[in-house]
């Protein structure tokens, strides 16, 4: 053994290489291009959080905020949309699926 020139590497140092450069090419991935495409199935109904702001913007009276942003609506059983407060509240579509967004009689959009 006295002519041994280098050092090896153990079979454990060489999987914990392999796992790391896999999880750096991961992160560099979702960071670059997206959580959403790198992971689908990790993505989350969003319409308590609709629901919340369209309630927030008609109690602070904000006629474009509830009129005119849309928000991208993931409920988990339907494609993704986007769609305004207004259109959720007050579309006959969207009352047959329990979004529970209240209409605001405060706030009066235009239809144009």
């Amino acid at each position: 053994m006295k002519d041994k020139r280098g050092q090896e590497l153990s079979t454990n140092t060489i999987i914990i290489i392999i796992l790391a450069v896999v999880v750096l090419v991961v992160l560099v991935l979702g960071f670059a291009i997206g959580w959403e495409k790198i992971l689908p199935f990790t993505s989350q109904p969003n319409i308590d959080t609709i629901k919340t702001a369209c309630a927030t913007a008609c109690s602070t009276g904000s006629t474009y905020d509830f009129c005119s942003i849309q928000r991208e609506v993931k409920d988990g059983i339907n494609d993704k949309f986007k769609e305004t407060c207004y259109a959720l509240a007050n579309n006959a579509a969207y009352s047959s699926r329990n979004y529970g967004i209240d209409k605001c009689p405060s706030i009066t959009c235009g239809t144009a």
